[in-house]
């Protein structure tokens, strides 16, 4: 499956509210970040991109989640499914995503149980982040009714 127009727009409300941030700032946790939530190695103190590259990074990185999701995930998902896991792949990562719960209650065809999994991950640094948790309730929506 693709991402859809709507799963960019809900990785875009949450990654950079207003647009992308065009110099690198440090999230929640302390890692520095840059345009729409992109992270690594090159993302440093001082660093400013152009909207081009903001755009640019932002697709390479969907693009990775929701390869991350289509490989990963074996159970048959709604779009709206699809959309929110890559959207929860995109922020938490894959490492976090392959030895999650919900990823076995996915592969097990229990979407019910999956979807309880996302209120889960509202932690960054062992404290509730309330846009985390605002995040979550976005893409459980997201999961369950479209």
């Amino acid at each position: 499956m693709q991402y859809s127009k709507a799963g960019l727009a809900l990785t875009e409300r949450f990654e950079a509210d207003g647009g992308p941030k065009l110099t690198a700032y440090q999230d929640v946790k302390g890692v520095w970040t840059i345009g729409w939530g992109h992270t690594g190695p090159d993302i440093h103190p001082g660093l400013t991109i152009t909207q081009a590259q903001a755009e640019a990074f932002l697709a390479s990185d969907v693009n990775w989640a929701n390869n991350v999701v289509n490989g990963l995930v074996h159970a048959s998902l709604t779009q709206g499914e699809h959309d929110a896991l890559v959207d929860f792949v995109f922020n938490v990562g894959a490492g976090n995503f392959a030895h999650s719960t919900m990823l076995k209650e996915l592969n097990g065809g229990n979407m019910v149980m999956a979807a309880l999994e996302f209120e889960k991950w509202d932690l960054a640094g062992g404290k509730v982040v309330a846009g985390l948790l605002r995040r979550r309730e976005a893409e459980h929506q997201m999961f369950t009714t479209t």
